[in-house]
């Protein structure tokens, strides 16, 4: 199936996943926890994106986030990127650690923010690591009940204020209504298009919206849809620059990309990309 174009703009709010190769953990201890979310935190200031809620598995993430000026791509890619070049240094590995890209979700804000917002801090509940999840540690919920302190990139109060305006009594009322979700059908279920959570009127706002993307950005998609992997291209060539060199050519990479996958900066791609030119 080829990759859908990506709909980025301001204010836009997304439910994203990424899941370990082969289902693989991507999490070993407290220790990787602790440092994606040192990077998350790093993506957030850089890229000015907000968290309304997230939760740390074993073997993937799910972040609820909002982008403030609609540069989503850049961001995921780092954020992905550096915690797979800390991984595999740190347990001496190689190799991919996240299954492909991450998937994104566009979210209507007035319909389902709540939902998702409840769906995400429960998957330890589904997944039956725990009974309540008040009992797991890695996600954005004990920082709603107040009992772990908010970091700044993640915007507790508009989610507590849509409760009510007395800190305890909303705290409370949230408290109530995650509970009310265990067990109850997933919010992802009314996905369209799949890349769309909202009612018709709001996906027809997102058409209009996202109308200006160029032509330019519509064909890189396009030759991207139809494009060896990186990985392809790494199994091709007897060197790492012949390789990096080969996928930039082909259009449908950037260099931070290439440098990300390969794990070395743009610079040293540009070299290779001027090293070897097209014959």
């Amino acid at each position: 199936m080829s990759r859908p174009l990506r709909l980025q703009f301001p204010g836009a709010i997304y439910h994203l996943t990424a899941r370990g190769d082969r289902r693989a953990a991507i999490y070993m201890d407290h220790s990787d926890r602790l440092v994606w979310l040192s990077i998350l935190q790093e993506v957030c200031f850089r890229y000015n994106f907000v968290v309304h809620s997230y939760c740390l598995m074993n073997n993937h993430y799910h972040i609820l986030l909002e982008t403030v000026e609609g540069n989503l791509m850049q961001g995921m890619q780092q954020l992905n990127g550096l915690y797979s070049q800390y991984f595999n240094r740190q347990h001496n590995l190689v190799g991919h650690v996240f299954q492909g890209r991450y998937k994104g979700i566009l979210v209507q804000r007035e319909q389902y923010l709540l939902e998702l917002a409840r769906y995400i801090v429960l998957n330890p509940v589904r997944a039956q690591l725990v009974l309540l999840p008040e009992e797991w540690q890695w996600s954005s919920h004990l920082c709603l009940m107040g009992i772990q302190t908010p970091p700044a990139w993640l915007d507790a109060n508009s989610t507590l204020l849509r409760f009510g305006t007395e800190p305890a009594a909303a705290r409370e009322a949230y408290r109530e209504f995650v509970h009310a979700g265990i067990g109850k059908a997933s919010p992802l279920l009314n996905i369209k298009h799949q890349l769309i959570l909202g009612d018709d009127e709001f996906i027809e706002k997102v058409r209009h919206t996202s109308s200006h993307i160029q032509d330019g950005a519509i064909i890189k998609a396009q030759r991207r849809a139809v494009a060896q992997s990186l990985n392809y291209y790494a199994t091709q060539y007897h060197t790492i620059e012949e390789a990096m060199a080969s996928a930039y050519h082909s259009t449908a990479y950037t260099m931070e990309e290439i440098g990300l996958h390969f794990g070395v900066s743009s610079k040293t791609v540009s070299r290779a990309v001027k090293k070897h030119k097209p014959g």
